[in-house]
């Protein structure tokens, strides 16, 4: 297979998928253009503020890329790329596309409030309360890993065991571009929502500036300790938790998107300049001979992000939704910027199935197998190294704007949860509760510390773990959504579907989880620290996964019997 070809088909899919089956669900929920939308209707300079829908675009696209469309396709092409693809476009189409849109609807339908909030509205307190709690605790897991990942792409060297220095010259470089995005950012939202500048003039200028960071980022990198980086990043992210939305968030987001849009124009760019060749085996089994997994669940954990993601659920009901300035947006920045990152997802299986050679997978992280590959397409075009070095270079820089993107929305995220467990209708009984727990600087000291805590005490021992519970995430948001809309008397058929199906997905894999670190256990092969605790963390999950569906569908069932009760009536 030719790399062309593969990324033609995937593209024409997307394209027709969103002209046709995102207009399609934009009819069933009543998208109208004309409705005013709680970044409006409780606009407050902070978290509630209409983003013109370029911008909103640019935030939602970057927040939820992180890094897993470049490391879920990798990762897992050791099925194969026919498996990988088949799920890359299926699932990104009828499954993360439509997580992403109804998770946005259903929020501005609630006046910009989170899923759990929804949960507690359509099913229940006790559902809302444990929601919260739990995908409380899998954004402390995020705000650990991502702060780690940011931190080691911005280290500047590592000291030998002679007491000599390495340095990265290309982490440095990615740490002098990244620090003087910062006050890009604020200057841009500065002059467009405080001086109303024109939005492209001041994105051609910004852009022009972003190269002139990046350039001196090249030209001059900052050499220093990942210790030093993980301190920044935790005041950084304290800071855009707090900060209203176009100080910080909203522009950053924004400029930052054009380094993931030219990256992905790169990638195209490479590709149908080399028409390289798919080496990857089309399928390799359903047991792969690297590792023993099964493809059924491990596929649909391991690409999240390039097909569905419980997190991009968190994140279009949390800050997405409070920014929403046009109703009829919705279907632009829910459902199509899933499908531009289902299309990363495939130019990422494009480089690893290139890559391939000889029966092995090409060496490094999926990071590098990535700038590798695309910077090996321009090396073939002829260019020269110090391009195809600079290329490498802003690669590796977008994919750390994609971390460190994703890694500020979940704190905001962790702050919103956080301060909802506190401010729920019954914590309002207590007014000393709402007015310290349920205060937003507590609340983002308390989860950028916790972050913290769990990123230097070793959160890889339960990191194995991450996969299974981001995506069990979209359970309950389908869930959720499949309520609200059979309250309201509509078809929730496109959200059943994948809701059973990614439920059977996680609880297999959290299944598996157990049983194999509770045999190492047994074996005298495993440690406490490690396998003991996935033992005693997984349980509970899947417990906490039973009592949600459970009550979901009871409610569900409930409705439905009224419904036919009311049928039967009318015809009788």
């Amino acid at each position: 297979m030719k790399g062309i070809t593969l990324l033609v088909i995937t593209i024409l899919c997307f394209l027709v998928a969103y002209i046709t089956y995102g207009s399609w669900l934009a009819k069933q929920w009543d998208i109208d253009p004309k409705r005013k939308t709680p970044a409006h209707d409780f606009e407050d300079g902070v978290d509630y503020i209409p983003a013109k829908a370029p911008v909103l675009l640019g935030h939602h696209f970057a927040s939820i890329a992180g890094a897993g469309p470049i490391n879920g396709p990798i990762q897992a092409a050791v099925f194969g790329w026919v498996p990988v693809l088949l799920w890359i476009i299926l699932g990104g189409i009828f499954f993360g596309a439509v997580q992403d849109f109804s998770a946005i609807v259903v929020s501005i339908r609630h006046k910009g409030k989170s899923l759990g909030e929804v949960i507690e509205e359509n099913i229940g307190h006790r559902c809302k309360m444990l929601f919260t709690i739990f995908s409380w605790l899998v954004l402390l897991l995020v705000v650990a890993a991502f702060s780690d990942i940011v931190a080691s792409t911005f280290q500047g060297y590592s000291i030998n065991p002679d007491g000599t220095k390495v340095f990265y010259s290309a982490n440095g470089s990615v740490a002098t571009a990244s620090m003087l995005f910062i006050p890009l950012s604020i200057a841009f939202g500065f002059l467009v929502y405080r001086k109303n500048a024109p939005l492209a003039v001041s994105s051609v200028v910004g852009v022009l500036l972003l190269a002139l960071c990046i350039a001196v980022g090249l030209k001059y990198p900052i050499y220093l300790s990942k210790t030093f980086w993980l301190g920044v990043v935790f005041v950084y992210i304290f800071i855009a938790s707090v900060t209203p939305v176009w100080i910080l968030l909203q522009p950053r987001d924004y400029l930052n998107s054009f380094l993931l849009y030219f990256m992905i124009i790169a990638a195209v760019v490479g590709i149908l300049g080399t028409n390289p060749t798919i080496n990857l085996p089309a399928f390799t089994g359903w047991t792969n001979s690297f590792n023993g997994q099964v493809m059924f669940p491990y596929l649909f954990i391991t690409v999240a992000c390039g097909a569905i993601s419980g997190f991009h659920s968190l994140i279009a009901s949390g800050t997405t939704s409070k920014q929403l300035n046009n109703e009829g947006d919705a279907k632009l920045i829910g459902y199509g910027s899933m499908l531009i990152e289902c299309i990363l997802a495939v130019i990422a299986l494009i480089a690893v199935g290139a890559l391939f050679s000889n029966g092995k997978m090409p060496q490094g992280t999926p990071a590098v197998v990535f700038a590798s590959a695309i910077s090996g397409f321009f090396s073939k075009l002829g260019m020269g190294q110090a391009a195809v070095n600079t290329t490498f270079t802003v690669i590796s820089l977008a994919i750390s704007a994609f971390a460190l993107t994703s890694l500020d929305t979940a704190t905001r995220l962790g702050r919103f949860l956080f301060q909802e467990l506190f401010t729920s209708n019954k914590a309002k009984e207590n007014s000393k509760v709402q007015g310290y727990l349920g205060n937003m600087y507590v609340g983002t000291f308390i989860t950028v510390g916790l972050g913290a805590v769990l990123c230097l005490g070793g959160y890889q021992n339960i990191w194995p773990l991450f996969g299974a519970c981001n995506q069990l995430v979209a359970v309950p948001c389908f869930l959720g959504v499949s309520v609200w809309l059979a309250k309201k008397g509509k078809k929730n058929f496109m959200l059943l579907i994948p809701m059973f199906f990614m439920l059977a997905a996680t609880m297999s894999s959290l299944l598996i989880s157990f049983k194999t670190n509770l045999a190492l256990l047994l074996n005298g092969k495993g440690s406490l620290a490690v396998q003991g605790l996935q033992v005693v963390v997984s349980l509970p999950i899947f417990v906490l996964a039973l009592i949600l569906v459970v009550e979901g569908m009871k409610v569900l069932w409930e409705h439905r019997k009224k419904k036919m009760g009311v049928i039967k009536s009318v015809n009788n």
